[in-house]
């Protein structure tokens, strides 16, 4: 398997399986894992992902692009990052929800 097909997997492992089993239990304000992946892949671009990766991002996203949303998410996983927050970072950055 390559480093790319590996990262692949890390990622669909994270958003798919371990973050949405997790999300009642946390109180998260998303359940599905393409949410999951809209707040990893925004915070790790600074932007809506959709303005700097064409679709599907787990395809066209560069290694480290992938790699930082991947890091991301375990820091979400582990209680080191605060996804309230990174949600509302990324509604923001979408127009979605004006900022604080």
């Amino acid at each position: 398997m390559s480093k790319r097909e590996i990262l692949e997997n890390r990622w669909f492992a994270l958003t798919r399986d371990a973050l949405p089993s997790l999300a009642t239990s946390r109180d998260w304000p998303v359940r599905f894992d393409h949410c999951f992946q809209r707040i990893l892949l925004d915070n790790a671009c600074g932007q809506p992902w959709r303005e700097v990766i064409e679709a599907p991002a787990y395809r066209n996203a560069p290694d480290s692009l992938l790699q930082s949303a991947l890091t991301l998410g375990e820091a979400v996983l582990a209680g080191k990052a605060d996804l309230h927050r990174l949600n509302d970072r990324s509604l923001q950055m979408r127009g979605k929800l004006a900022a604080a």
